[in-house]
């Protein structure tokens, strides 16, 4: 990445320009700090696993309002940031490993095509270990083409967690649950002496901290940057589409729903407060925008694209 990168100019060495149809990726700028937020793709899976611990007819409510299908598509969103010499992944997405997912696991082809090469990368920060975050790190090859001292920044309590993980608060249909077991231990063994775990906060380079949250999972983190007076949070799975007019409403995949919600609540109040940018993995691509009070929920600000 360069300091001018953006949609339109970020470098392709070489490579002929893709053919796809829609953006897959949106460059800013925070002070000093290069983003570059990048679609792995899609997962289509059905509302019901956004709000467990609501009606149905008021699922149906919600979505019908958006004009939206009880299975719609969840965006996969990760970020690259460049911080002075360090290059830094942040999450890798779903990965090609699982069937049933035909439009995920695009990392590695949108980062060629970006003009960044797997062994450009200093730095990876997980959110947490569930598959569709770390599962562009398990595809074949992709370990021999990571630099032998990169540093993966994960939380100790999610690295802990997963040693035996406990699904009795999550509302998930078999077998993910087995496989999300399969796929973070197989990932901590195949990277443990990558891994640099930190216990609540950590500042990964100048402007780059990755802070604990829990909730969703007993590690799971945001990563927060700032630089020249700027500031953006990309989320995680702390956030999802209908968190901003829900926050109370749980998800399927949250191992403890009730400090997800607290979570979310805290998380929507500090950016209120500070109007600084949020990405979240699971929001609509690019999912830059604001956070705005609406009387006792909040309301999601889509930032209007930079060309």
């Amino acid at each position: 990445m360069n300091a001018n990168m953006s949609v339109d100019n970020t470098p392709h060495r070489g490579k002929p320009a893709s053919d796809e149809l829609v953006p897959s990726r949106y460059a800013l700028r925070i002070g000093e700090i290069d983003v570059l937020v990048i679609s792995d793709g899609v997962l289509p899976l059905p509302f019901a696993t956004m709000a467990t611990n609501v009606e149905p007819a008021v699922r149906t409510a919600w979505l019908d309002n958006l004009f939206l299908p009880d299975k719609f598509d969840w965006a996969l969103n990760v970020i690259v940031v460049r911080s002075g010499a360090r290059t830094i992944l942040v999450d890798s997405g779903l990965g090609k490993e699982f069937s049933g997912f035909p439009r995920a696991g695009q990392l590695a082809l949108r980062l060629e095509a970006a003009g960044i090469d797997l062994a450009d990368l200093t730095d990876v920060v997980l959110t947490h270990l569930h598959m569709d975050h770390i599962g562009g790190l398990l595809g074949d090859g992709i370990r021999e083409r990571l630099r032998p001292d990169l540093r993966i920044h994960v939380a100790a309590a999610e690295v802990n967690f997963w040693a035996a993980p406990d699904f009795s608060r999550t509302t998930m249909p078999s077998p993910i649950p087995d496989v999300l077991r399969a796929t973070a231990q197989r990932f901590l063994k195949e990277y443990h002496s990558l891994l640099r775990p930190f216990e609540e906060e950590h500042e990964v380079a100048a402007g780059v901290v990755v802070r604990r949250t829990g909730g969703h999972t007993p590690g799971h983190s945001v990563v927060r940057l700032a630089s020249g007076g700027e500031r953006l949070t990309f989320a995680g799975d702390a956030v999802f589409p209908v968190s901003f007019e829900h926050p109370e409403w749980h998800n399927g995949f949250e191992h403890d729903p009730e400090a997800s919600v607290n979570v979310r609540i805290r998380l929507f109040r500090e950016l209120s407060a500070t109007r600084e940018l949020l990405v979240a993995t699971h929001l609509s691509f690019p999912s830059v925008g604001r956070v705005a009070v609406d009387g006792d929920a909040f309301r999601f600000v889509p930032a209007y694209w930079d060309y």
